[in-house]
C-alpha cells in the first residue's frame, strides 16, 4: 500500500454489511454463496452478544477493502491467559499485494496483545499456499493439525 493512502481498520457497522458480503462473494472464498443482508444483519446483531467478537473492516478512501473477524476467547487453562482466533480474512481484489492484509492482521495482534492473549489462532484450506506464505510472512507458524468434521455429515 503506498504511503499516501490512509487505511482505517475499525469495529464494523451495519452499514458495512453490503461490502462484507461483496467481499465474501469472491471466487476464492464464497464463490457468490452468500448470506442476504438480513440474515447478515441477524448473523451481525448476535455478534454483539458475544463478550469480545468483532467484525472488523479495513476502509480506504471511504471503501471497504478488506475484513476479517476476531474473536477473543477467556480461558481455565494456561493460567487464565485468553487466545484469540481471527475468521474469515479477505481483501477485495483490486487492492491485494498491497499490504492490507498485513496491516489487518498486525492490527489483530495488537488487539491480541492489548487484551493479554498467549496466542492468535486461524485456519486456512491446505490448497491456498499463497495464503499459508502470506500468514508465514507475518511471523505466524504451521503448529499442530487443525481437524474439521461437517456436522451435516457426521455420525450422530
Amino acid at each position: 500500500m503506498a504511503e499516501a493512502e490512509v487505511l482505517d481498520i475499525r469495529a464494523a457497522q451495519d452499514a458495512d454489511l453490503p461490502a462484507v458480503l461483496a467481499l465474501y462473494a469472491q471466487p476464492d472464498f464464497d464463490n457468490g454463496d452468500v448470506l442476504s443482508d438480513d440474515e447478515a444483519e441477524e448473523i451481525f446483531r448476535r455478534f454483539q452478544s458475544y463478550p469480545d467478537y468483532t467484525l472488523y473492516v479495513a476502509v480506504e478512501a471511504g471503501a471497504v477493502v478488506g475484513s476479517f473477524a476476531l474473536l477473543v476467547m477467556d480461558n481455565i487453562g494456561h493460567r487464565g491467559a485468553p487466545s484469540a482466533i481471527v475468521e474469515d480474512v479477505v481483501v477485495t481484489p483490486h487492492a491485494q499485494g498491497r499490504g492490507i492484509g498485513a496491516a489487518m492482521m498486525r492490527f489483530a495482534l495488537a488487539r491480541c496483545r492489548d487484551k493479554g492473549c498467549y496466542k492468535l489462532m486461524l485456519s486456512s484450506n491446505a490448497r491456498r499456499e499463497a495464503a499459508h506464505a502470506f500468514y508465514e510472512g507475518l511471523g505466524f507458524t504451521r503448529h499442530g493439525y487443525s481437524f474439521r468434521v461437517d456436522i451435516a455429515e457426521a455420525a450422530p
